[in-house]
């Protein structure tokens, strides 16, 4: 597609753009008045045209005075010897601008060729950006000033920055069209604008030349396949780039902070992401250190590479999760954030909400879901609500996410901590509940447990309010079975909401309320729509939080093999799992223990409540149609006693009779059914 002149004043009347003689005079100064000259000027007239495939060219002729030299663009001295100050006259404009290099309201935007022979840039494209604003023009200096700081590495510079050519000014105080950037460029498309094409992916990888080096270079030794794994490649080798060039910029003392899809473009030429023209780069350091900032230099540094990551952490969620392109769906997952909700719960958020009549399926999270759900980990550690808690460019780069198989990466604790919990969540999904599906889900709860990483009370008090949905339990079979029974009841979502009394850190005290959503089915036949009196089951229970431990009696395994559903096989399979090599270097004791520290929960009174929106006929035999369903435990929260696992996602607690439920926490938009 192509456009006429992105400009923001359609209307533009003719323009008059002087340009001071280049002489030995010009020089750069790095202060706010960075371009000074001493040289006299003068004014002559160079018209051009530029036609749009919109509008008749008739309508839309601009005619822009220029000053006309002679004399060929040369390069400025001394450190700006990279630097070179161009005329007009020195390109030819094109008659149309590529979609990609649609610039801001305060940018007039040209594609056109050098025509200076003696150039190095002769008959190369180039894009002349015009800046009418004196903020857009502070830009633009910016960015010269950047690309002079980080010259000395050309290579990477020019590998993963849009190169920054020369300018185009005369340094006319009364004239504000007065300063053009002139930059390379790099492809028809910025990355937003490739992911709104309906065959984006076929194209890109297309453009891009993909071929099996490139795939070795992130570590995947496969070609083709269904499109989940043709985009999760292509994701790789998109973010590794961006990463690349990201860190680049931190590890020379510089901020983006204009990360954005349509900042951020593709080169066919040298297969390479360009970030952008850093002209809104900003130094850690600033204006220098001051002793009446409340920040230090290290606290500034740190807080603004937090923010760069949390913008490619949204970067990466909209080349991933399509649904992001849509600016309302997008203005939901910051609201999501906003509100407090934890980043670890983003697939609970979009499974539940964003991805349920998606065009595009189910693509974005089955790529997620990948590899112990590790794209996941990385998206939520990327957009951490805690600044100190974001992932860095290296360290993201190390993840197994953006990693293929043929790269063993040894992941950190918190990655098999979070491996664990996605398999098991992905298996309750499944909703297959034989005895090698119970015993698996049993097995990795047994796991998590062993390897929990909050067993002090204090940090319970501070993860556990929010509102929790139950996943699974492995003492009873959550739902219909297949019984017949003769009061049919379709039970909803079950949520488990847990505040605290208060804020003291004395005060341990906890309130339990168990939300159970359920459907009564009044005609004789399931209807097949499912439609039937809505309603709601509530139990409210004061709890106490303290210290306790779990005891493992191995004497006892026989007496209640029979009754556990599975769970004392696992446990036992669960030892003999920590007893091998493997498993040695991750588990932080040498031997299975007798016993782990819990968050042991001591109940008071029970209130239960029901609410049904409809009226119904024997509501005594729904709830109890509804007991039978859930776990007791749900409908008596004394049955709880204690806490075996938490994290910033999942939660797992402990029955007077052995069996676990399986929590996950949920968003904190939806609190009604």
């Amino acid at each position: 597609m192509a456009l006429c002149g992105v400009c923001s004043t359609p209307n533009l009347p003719n323009l008059q753009v002087f340009r001071s003689v280049r002489n030995s005079s010009i020089g750069l100064k790095r202060n706010h008045s960075l371009w000074q000259s001493t040289s006299s000027f003068r004014a002559n007239v160079v018209k051009f045209h530029c036609s749009s495939s919109l509008r008749p060219s008739s309508s839309n002729v601009e005619e822009i005075d220029e000053d006309v030299d002679n004399n060929p663009s040369v390069s400025l001295n001394g450190e700006s010897a990279n630097v070179m100050q161009f005329k007009w006259s020195d390109f030819k404009i094109l008659d149309c601008v590529s979609i990609g290099h649609g610039g801001r309201a305060d940018e007039l935007v040209f594609e056109a060729i050098v025509q200076v022979p003696d150039s190095p840039l002769f008959n190369q494209g180039v894009v002349l950006r015009k800046l009418n604003t004196t903020r857009a023009q502070r830009r633009g200096r910016r960015a010269i000033e950047v690309f002079k700081k980080l010259v000395r590495r050309r290579l990477l510079y020019h590998s993963y920055s849009m190169q920054v050519h020369g300018y185009i000014s005369n340094n006319l105080s009364d004239d504000q069209y007065s300063f053009t950037l002139v930059h390379g460029c790099h492809g028809s498309f910025s990355i937003r604008h490739w992911l709104q094409q309906s065959d984006w992916l076929p194209t890109l990888e297309a453009t891009l030349a993909l071929d099996e080096e490139s795939f070795r270079r992130v570590g995947d030794d496969t070609t083709g396949g269904p499109a989940v794994s043709r985009q999760l490649r292509l994701i790789r080798i998109l973010m590794r780039d961006i990463l690349i060039g990201v860190n680049y910029l931190h590890s020379h003392g510089l901020a983006h902070t204009e990360l954005r899809l349509e900042n951020v473009h593709i080169s066919p030429v040298d297969r390479h992401i360009k970030v952008g023209i850093l002209g809104n780069a900003a130094d850690f350091n600033g204006d220098g250190p001051s002793t009446s900032s409340a920040y230090t230099t290290m606290d500034r540094r740190q807080m603004m590479i937090a923010f760069d990551m949390r913008c490619v952490g949204f970067m990466m969620a909209k080349m991933v999760l399509q649904e992001l392109m849509d600016p309302l769906i997008f203005a939901k997952l910051k609201s999501f954030l906003a509100k407090g909700n934890d980043p670890s719960s983003l697939r609970e958020f979009f499974v539940t909400t964003l991805n349920t009549n998606s065009e595009s399926g189910n693509t974005g999270v089955q790529i997620l879901d990948r590899n112990w759900g590790a794209g996941w980990h990385l998206l939520s550690s990327l957009i951490a609500t805690r600044p100190s808690k974001r992932i860095s460019c290296l360290d993201a780069l190390k993840h197994p996410f953006l990693c293929g198989p043929r790269w063993r990466v040894a992941p950190s604790m918190d990655i098999i901590r979070w491996g664990l919990g996605s398999t098991a969540v992905k298996i309750s999904e499944e909703y297959i509940y034989r005895m090698p599906q119970r015993q698996r889900l049993a097995h990795f709860i047994g796991l998590m447990e062993m390897l929990n990483p909050y067993p002090k009370p204090n940090c319970w008090l501070e993860l556990l309010p929010g509102r929790w949905r139950l996943l699974y339990s492995t003492g009873k079979h959550i739902g219909l079975t297949l019984r017949q029974p003769s009061t049919r009841a379709l039970i909803g979502n079950v949520h488990l909401m847990i505040t605290r009394a208060s804020e003291s850190a004395n005060n341990t005290s906890l309130s339990f309320t168990s939300d159970i959503g359920f459907t009564a089915i009044t005609s004789k036949d399931w209807p097949h729509n499912k439609i039937g009196a809505t309603g709601k089951l509530q139990t409210l229970s004061q709890f106490r939080l303290i210290a306790g431990k779990r005891l493992y009696l191995k004497e006892e395994k026989k007496n209640i093999g029979k009754f556990s559903m599975g769970e004392p096989d696992a446990e036992e399979g669960l030892a003999e799992k920590l007893e091998t090599e493997k498993w040695k270097k991750v588990v932080p004791f040498k031997e299975f223990p007798s016993s782990l520290p819990v968050a042991k929960l001591i109940s008071g009174d029970i209130e239960v409540t029901m609410n049904m929106n409809d009226r119904i006929d024997s509501p005594g035999s729904v709830i109890g149609e509804v007991r039978k369903q859930i776990p007791p435990e749900m409908f008596d929260l004394s049955k709880l006693v204690c806490g075996t696992y938490i994290d910033s996602r999942l939660l797992v607690l402990r029955c007077v009779n052995g069996s676990a439920l399986l929590f996950t926490r949920s968003s904190l938009d939806h609190m009604s059914m």
